[in-house]
């Protein structure tokens, strides 16, 4: 999470950083989900960002001169997460849908089969955009917290 922090501080993209580093887009992306790091990948990261190394290692992670990542900012960084996959997979959708009925009107006008990809698809792409934006009331943050408070018998 502290890569994160330090990378969108700077205002870099993942692909930006990597760049800048000499490690790979999936190297960065694990770090920032919280996987540990080895120290050629710290040490290139610390010479990104102009601090020692050591710092960027968990342990060390608790000085003052060292920006930590609080659990609020924790909370929206997974929310930004899902969003961006949800808008990702409505790329994902439009960019095959329009292959898929290309290829349907070329290879078989008769009949349009592509529309019951379409619509399975789409049914598909409707619940995760209802759940990522938490308009179902039994998958959202609040019903979660409410269970768990249930669980344990008391607030969290």
């Amino acid at each position: 999470m502290l890569v994160q922090k330090l990378r969108l501080q700077r205002g870099w993209s993942q692909e930006q950083l990597a760049e800048l580093s000499g490690l790979s887009v999936r190297t960065i992306q694990r770090l920032e989900r919280g996987n540990p790091a080895s120290v050629e990948s710290l040490k290139a990261l610390g010479a990104v960002f102009e601090i020692d190394f050591s710092k960027l290692k968990e342990p060390e992670m608790s000085t003052t001169d060292t920006p930590r990542v609080s659990p609020d900012e924790a909370l929206a960084l997974a929310q930004v997460r899902r969003v961006k996959g949800f808008y990702v997979h409505v790329v994902q959708y439009c960019v095959t849908i329009a292959v898929l009925c290309a290829a349907n009107f070329i290879f078989s006008r008769s009949y349009f089969w592509a529309g019951w990809v379409a619509l399975a698809w789409g049914l598909g792409l409707l619940v995760h955009g209802l759940k990522v934006f938490e308009k179902i009331p039994f998958l959202n943050a609040t019903w979660e917290q409410r269970e768990v408070e249930r669980y344990l018998g008391r607030k969290l």
